[in-house]
């Protein structure tokens, strides 16, 4: 059986990923459907050999496509107002927004980790941020073995998570040009500041990490503290990650649970210099987890080092599963 997919955002960095990693893993699409702004409608883009019309946005040119998914990469205003247009049609919204993430009444889904909450969706699914999607793959099977008492997140963001503004800054920073996206020049620099800061001296991306974890892993008592930092990296967020687990724990137990956890590449073997860089991750799905260690510090302390495509696991691809998952459990 084939599927009618929409991508949302189609011109952005993660709406061509989309198609991108639609055509990679062989999604079974029928007919795809493009949107974007009025600016961008009439734009011809390209899937599997086929040139394809981005149409605008609007209601209009969706009630009667019959479209089964729509994948969202437009921004949360955008989400907000055509998620539910598109879900009135019986159309199942991934959504890679902040919009939708934090409501009650939508699932907030990393395949690997939370699959069954989908079940429970009403038509809007929505992606987590990026930096969380690649730490709860590898914190899952630490939470259901030991259980987690609390995490301490340390971040090294790509300039990719911040779009094609974000990219641009970097290249042309090299240049000696000024910044436009980012504060400050991130060329030779690191900038301790993603998304606007809140009232309680945090930044909002430092915020999603908190909140989308325990909402993940369905613990609101889960204790956590994060820092996020952009350095000139173009694709892949590093992470690294301390851990308080609720039980004593073996190394090399530990390191037998990433062995065989779905979606992660162990990368671990420091008499070789093996650990997990951004190089490594670039154009994969998978996270890779290194740099794994006691921390003698605590009781039942462990640190790890993550990494993943932040545009694609972190983003396009994560989505996709999504929609693969729905297809097999209706099989």
């Amino acid at each position: 059986m084939k599927y009618n997919v929409a991508v949302v955002g189609c011109t952005g960095m993660v709406g061509r990923k989309f198609l991108e990693v639609l055509e990679e893993r062989n999604f079974p699409v029928d007919k795809i459907y493009l949107y974007a702004s009025a600016k961008s409608a009439g734009k011809v883009i390209k899937f599997k050999d086929i040139d394809v019309i981005v149409e605008e946005l609007k209601e209009a040119n969706i009630k009667d496509k019959k479209i089964d998914f729509a994948l969202f990469s437009a921004g949360g205003d955008v989400s907000k107002a055509f998620a539910p247009i598109f879900a009135k049609y019986n159309v199942t919204v991934i959504d890679n927004s902040s919009a939708w993430r934090m409501d009650p009444e939508v699932p907030l889904v990393v395949p690997e980790v939370n699959p069954e909450d989908i079940k429970w969706n009403k038509g809007i699914i929505a992606n987590p941020n990026c930096s969380t999607i690649q730490a709860v793959v590898a914190l899952k099977p630490l939470h259901d073995k030991y259980g987690i008492d609390r995490i301490i997140y340390s971040t090294y963001q790509a300039v990719s998570g911040a779009g094609m503004g974000g990219y641009n800054d970097l290249f042309e920073g090299y240049k000696g040009t000024a910044p436009k996206k980012f504060p400050y020049a991130i060329a030779g620099n690191v900038i301790p500041h993603i998304d606007v800061f809140m009232d309680n001296g945090y930044t909002k991306e430092e915020m999603k990490m908190i909140s989308e974890t325990q909402k993940i892993l369905h613990d609101d008592n889960l204790k956590i503290t994060a820092t996020t930092v952009r350095v000139p990296v173009v694709y892949g967020h590093s992470e690294s990650i301390n851990v308080e687990l609720k039980n004593q724990f073996e190394l090399n137990d530990v390191f037998e649970l990433y062995r065989s956890s779905k979606g992660v590449i162990l990368k671990d073997d420091v008499q070789n210099l093996e650990y997990p860089m951004p190089i490594d991750a670039a154009g994969r799905d998978e996270v890779f987890v290194g740099r794994i260690r006691r921390d003698f510090s605590t009781d039942n302390g462990l640190n790890l080092w993550v990494v993943a495509d932040n545009i694609r696991k972190g983003a396009a691809s994560n989505a996709i599963q999504i929609a693969e998952y729905i297809i097999s459990e209706n099989k």
